[in-house]
């Protein structure tokens, strides 16, 4: 698979194919007249990198989990990384709902004045 297909199927920009190439997130593409070509399985690869992003993984925390060691002390890194990460997920977690509550709160209010609503005068502040 081209560049630009996989780029289309995967709803990713070229360069930012290219990006995860160099960093080792997706295997060396063999050269086929010049181009870049993947295997197709590449798309599942590039599925499971957008889906650890989205999980708050950083792109150096991803390519340690994609490392292809599949040995005993590889399995115990990922785990390790894994299991370190899940606290910090909790607390996304956590934010959102509180930010959920914020906006449905100030919906149910239903003033929409900025400068004597009761909820953003009670809200405490924070540093975000």
């Amino acid at each position: 698979m081209g560049i630009g297909e996989l780029a289309r199927q995967s709803g990713m920009r070229a360069s930012a194919l290219r990006y995860y190439e160099s960093l080792g997130l997706l295997p060396a593409a063999r050269r086929e007249g010049g181009r870049r070509v993947w295997p197709a399985a590449t798309l599942r690869r590039i599925a499971l990198i957008r889906m650890s992003q989205r999980a708050g993984f950083t792109l150096a925390e991803i390519r340690r989990l994609l490392d292809s060691d599949t040995s005993q002390g590889a399995t115990s890194q990922w785990r390790a990384l894994a299991e370190r990460k899940l606290p910090e997920l909790d607390r996304v977690v956590q934010q959102t709902q509180q930010l959920r509550e914020a906006v449905a709160a100030c919906l149910a209010c239903g003033c929409m004045n900025f400068t004597d609503c009761e909820l953003l005068a009670s809200a405490p502040a924070t540093d975000t």
